[in-house]
C-alpha cells in the first residue's frame, strides 16, 4: 500500500519488562517436568530473549538454548543481557529467519517460540520448519495468544460502557486484525489455530494448556509487577498508541476494509480509551482482574518422522 511504511523494528513496542511477568514460574516448572530429557533448545523469534531465559530457569542445568531472531538489534540485546546475567555459557543468539532456519534436520530436543506465530505470514510453514529441526521424539512448544479476548475484559472504568461503545471497539480491532492478516503480517489471535496447524504438519501428542496468570491491576499497585504493568499502560497514553502506533493501525484498518476517512475519528476514540485508563491509573481508581487467553501448546515430532515431509506439505 503506497504511502504506508513501517518505521520501527519489528515488535519494537512489545519487548518491555512487562514480558517478564507473563507466566507463573511454577506452571512452567510443571510443564518442564513433562517434557522429558531436554538438553538442547531452540527459541525461534527470540526477540531480546525473555522466553528463552525464562525456560532456562526451569530446565535442567545441562540444557543450552540457542535463540534466533531476524532483527540483528534484538540478537545483540539478547546477547548483552545474557552476558550481564552470567548466562552466556548457556544462552547464545544468532540472526536468522523462522521460515528458513539454518540448522540441520533433527538438531534440538525442544524447539519453541513465544508470540512469534502471531507475526508471520504462514504459521503452518514456520511450524513445519520448527518440526524439521526438532529431533525425532522431541518437543515443539508454542506460546501464542488469542488477543481478541482482551477486548471484552471488564475494568472499573468500562464495565458499564454502552453496548454500542463496546461493539465499536471490537469492530475496530477486528478490522485491524483482518487487515494485518491480509497484508501477510500475522494473525493476532492465531493461538486458537496452532493445535490444528501442528496436526497438519504431522505432529503428535498435541496438548494445550492455558497460562494461569491474569494481568491483574489493583491499587495501590505496590508490587514491582504492578508497577511495571501500570507503567506500560501509562506509556501507551504518553506515546499516543493503542496496541499499535497510529501508522500501523491505519495500514491494518484500511487493508481490513475500513475507509481512510473513518479512521481518524475511530482512532481518537481508541486514544480516548487509553487516556481514560491512564487517568484512572494515576488517581488509583483503575482495577481489573486482567483476564488473559495465552495458550501453551506442546506436541511431539513422531519418532519415525520423515524430515522432508514438512517441506513437501508446504508446497
Amino acid at each position: 500500500m503506497p504511502g504506508f511504511r513501517r518505521e520501527k523494528l519489528h515488535s519494537a513496542e512489545f519487548f518491555g519488562p512487562e514480558r517478564d511477568y507473563w507466566w507463573n514460574v511454577d506452571q512452567l516448572e510443571l510443564i518442564a517436568s513433562r517434557l522429558g530429557a531436554v538438553r538442547s533448545v531452540m527459541d525461534v523469534g527470540c526477540g531480546i530473549g525473555h522466553w528463552g531465559r525464562l525456560l532456562d530457569s526451569v530446565l535442567s542445568s545441562e540444557a543450552t538454548v540457542i535463540g534466533v531472531d531476524r532483527e540483528g538489534e534484538w540478537v545483540s540485546q539478547a546477547r548483552a543481557i545474557a552476558e550481564k546475567r552470567g548466562l552466556a555459557g548457556r544462552l547464545r543468539y544468532e540472526q536468522g529467519v523462522a521460515e528458513e532456519l539454518e540448522f540441520p534436520d533433527d538438531s534440538f530436543d525442544l524447539v519453541t517460540c513465544q508470540t512469534l506465530l502471531i507475526h508471520v505470514h504462514s504459521p503452518s510453514a514456520v511450524i513445519g520448519e520448527m518440526l524439521r529441526v526438532t529431533k525425532p521424539g522431541g518437543v515443539i512448544l508454542a506460546a501464542e495468544p488469542n488477543n481478541r479476548a482482551h477486548l471484552l475484559i471488564a475494568t472499573a472504568i468500562d464495565a458499564e460502557a454502552p453496548i454500542e461503545d463496546v461493539l465499536d471497539l471490537v469492530r475496530f480491532a477486528l478490522r485491524c486484525e483482518r487487515g494485518q492478516l491480509a497484508l501477510g503480517e500475522g494473525h493476532s489471535s492465531v493461538g486458537d489455530l496452532v493445535p490444528g496447524y501442528l496436526a497438519e504438519q504431522g505432529a503428535v501428542e498435541i496438548t494445550t494448556f492455558l497460562c494461569d496468570k491474569p494481568r491483574m491491576l489493583v491499587a495501590p499497585y505496590a508490587s514491582e509487577e504492578q508497577q511495571v504493568l501500570r507503567s506500560y499502560a501509562l506509556q501507551e497514553a504518553e506515546q499516543n498508541r493503542w496496541v499499535w502506533a497510529r501508522d500501523d493501525a491505519l495500514r491494518y484498518f484500511v487493508a481490513g476494509g475500513g475507509r481512510v476517512e473513518e479512521f481518524d475519528a475511530a482512532w481518537d476514540r481508541r486514544l480516548g480509551e487509553v487516556r481514560r485508563r491512564a487517568a484512572a491509573l494515576t488517581d488509583g481508581s483503575f482495577h481489573t482482574a486482567g483476564g488473559n487467553i495465552h495458550y501453551l501448546i506442546a506436541a511431539r515430532r513422531p519418532s519415525n518422522h520423515d524430515p522432508g515431509a514438512t517441506r513437501r506439505a508446504r508446497r
